[in-house]
């Protein structure tokens, strides 16, 4: 086949697989809807019935294993185990099309990027059971494979800035540890969200849709975890093979160029939320909001940086 048609090919893949995986997340918030009109429901009966029945109802509940949410999330994971399978066939064929790795520009590196965040998120939900972050991680693929239009590039070859081994090492550590990121995010924020919620009913919330997330303590233990797995990619990514990238390209280890700087700012703050946490044992909403400002940081040196600043790595778009 020749590069054209695995051009197309990639093309289609990724389109096929936005609207799997957009499937997914509709089906994902379905699952939530569900929960909590079920809680709702169970709220009304709970209010309306003699105090008899009422004592029976939980006993009712807890029989009913096969509730429609956990239909709607098994649907929903098939939806999102096919559209990461069809990005991967794009991936692939993009890289056969341009006779190279995947990720030699911006539209590149957000496919790619999505499909590792995909794939950190289902080899976690097999490994810990984390379906539950699945509408924010499908969602967040979803935007960003859209939005990766926007910045559309066909094949080609790389600028000479690119050409080098290093590529593959600096940006496969840096896609997985965003990967991480992102389910660490995810759980920072649903974390705010849940512990919320029970510091104004003064006790666990084990009904709807924050029913269906595990324990404040357990996301917040998540969290940790997977930030301390990403951390020592990143610290590769961003002040190891980077510079030594830096210095076979450019002559210089550290030039300060914009999106050195970021990556080094994401560095420190995500260095502050693990100190933080293993030396002061800093748990909680505080240490959530610091991972959130972290992800932030982050996103905006995988995209700010590329699109509204100008620098040595402008390549990249």
């Amino acid at each position: 086949m020749n590069p054209e048609a695995l051009a197309e090919l990639a093309n289609l893949g990724v389109a096929t697989a936005t609207v799997a995986l957009a499937i997914g997340w509709l089906l994902h918030l379905a699952e939530w809807a569900a929960a909590w009109a079920a809680a709702r429901s169970a709220q009304l009966v709970r209010v309306g019935a003699p105090a008899s029945a009422s004592a029976e109802e939980p006993t009712r509940a807890t029989a009913t294993t096969d509730h429609p949410a956990d239909r709607l999330a098994r649907a929903g994971l098939a939806a999102t185990v096919l559209g990461t399978a069809l990005l991967a066939a794009a991936v692939l064929a993009r890289g056969l099309a341009a006779g190279r790795v995947p990720w030699g520009n911006m539209y590149e590196f957000a496919v790619a990027g999505a499909l590792v965040v995909l794939v950190v998120y289902l080899g976690l939900v097999a490994r810990a059971g984390i379906g539950w972050l699945a509408p924010i991680v499908t969602g967040f693929a979803v935007l960003v494979l859209g939005l990766s239009i926007l910045v559309y590039l066909p094949p080609g070859p790389l600028v000479p800035a690119l050409d080098s081994y290093w590529l593959v090492l600096h940006v496969a550590a840096a896609a997985i540890a965003g990967g991480a990121f992102v389910v660490g995010a995810g759980a920072a924020a649903l974390f705010l969200v849940k512990d919320r919620a029970e510091a104004r009913a003064g006790g666990p919330v084990t009904t709807g849709v924050l029913g269906r997330l595990p324990t404040t303590a357990a996301m917040d233990r998540l969290g940790f975890q997977v930030h301390a797995f990403a951390f020592p990619l990143w610290t590769f990514a961003a002040l190891i093979s980077g510079p030594i990238w830096a210095q076979h390209a450019w002559g210089r280890y550290w030039g300060w160029d914009p999106k050195e700087v970021w990556a080094f700012i994401t560095w420190v703050v995500y260095a502050g939320y693990l100190h933080a946490r293993a030396t002061a044992g800093w748990r909680g909403r505080g240490a959530a909001v610091l991972a959130l400002v972290g992800f932030v940081t982050f996103l905006f040196n995988f995209v700010g940086i590329n699109l509204f600043v100008s620098g040595l790595h402008s390549y990249a778009f």
